[in-house]
């Protein structure tokens, strides 16, 4: 259900519902706008804090109260010129703060791909119930879309559920699709945009055969307040680490020097032949890098390793 009025909610809050339940801001609120209030008072303060203390400000005007789906999350990712889909490959982020799936949500803190609790046969059912429908509803209702279109599914029990949609790339598993996509992207997005997306051949679609496992790195009380411009040493001696890219999120130059300057700073990717390859050199970069309060999961990708080790 969805609420204008912080005392309504709480109300509904003080019914016989079942924990833990979703809270959110029905609006942007880069990532951090769900709370998954384990009891009855955290539910109510999460309310408290949307709709009273305005911490997501105008986002926060409308909130959602929803059942709270468990399973394993994914990020699927489609690109569609509003008739043919064309699914890449899957990427998971890893959305909580802190190890072991841990602390607040964030906007992502590291991610994988290809990884995923989505087999073959699965990502076909996701396209024919999930990508499909869409994009002929909208077409339907003469709002045909091209670009895009980002499902962020959880996959449980009752098989994959929609959690949101994005009409962009994620992030941060942007950083672990497309060092691994070997193809003029131009050329692609091209296609997509003039509605030619079945005209694209197959070498357009080529996809590096190496895992990439990207961490973020944070400042210091990220997802909450945190400092801006902090020194970044140790970038030139982690971008020599083989398999390693180095993608600036909340970075600046000043005098002369890169700063910190948001929340989620740097984005460290390591390309390997496995996860577990993948993981070490992107931690490798990471051992290299240092700014003041830095933090970040050391568990990325991990849960991806051990699925594979376990199916190989």
């Amino acid at each position: 259900r969805t609420f204008r009025d912080a005392p309504d909610a709480k109300l509904y809050l003080e019914s016989e519902l079942s924990f833990p339940i979703v809270v959110k801001a029905s609006g942007l609120a880069a990532g951090k706008g769900v709370v998954i209030a384990q009891t009855k008072d955290e539910a109510i303060a999460a309310v408290d804090r949307m709709m009273a203390e305005r911490v997501f400000g105008s986002s926060g005007d409308v909130v959602v109260i929803e059942e709270y789906l468990p399973g394993e999350e994914v990020s699927v990712h489609a690109l569609t010129d509003g008739r043919s889909v064309l699914t890449l490959p899957l990427s998971q982020d890893h959305k909580r703060a802190l190890d072991g799936d841990l602390g607040p949500n964030t906007g992502g803190m590291g991610a994988v791909s290809p990884g995923g609790p989505l087999d073959a046969e699965g990502i076909e059912r996701v396209e024919s119930s999930i990508l499909v429908p869409t994009i002929h509803a909208l077409a339907r209702a003469k709002r045909p879309f091209r670009g895009v279109l980002y499902a962020g599914l959880m996959v449980g029990r009752a098989g994959a559920k929609v959690l949101e949609y994005n009409v962009r790339f994620g992030d941060p598993e942007t950083q672990v699709i497309l060092p691994r996509w070997n193809a003029d992207l131009a050329s692609v997005f091209r296609h997509v945009a003039e509605g030619r997306l079945d005209e694209l051949g197959a070498e357009a679609f080529q996809w590096d055969s190496r895992v990439a496992v990207s961490v973020v790195l944070c400042a210091g009380g990220y997802p909450g307040a945190f400092k801006r411009g902090d020194p970044i040493r140790g970038l030139k001696e982690a971008e020599r680490v083989p398999g390693v890219v180095i993608f600036g999120a909340g970075v600046e130059q000043r005098g002369g020097e890169v700063v910190t300057a948001g929340g989620r700073v740097l984005n460290v990717t390591g390309l390997g032949k496995s996860v577990e390859d993948a993981r070490t050199r992107a931690y490798e970069a990471v051992a290299k890098i240092h700014f003041e309060a830095m933090q970040f999961r050391k568990d990325i990708g991990q849960k991806a390793g051990r699925a594979a080790r376990s199916s190989g």
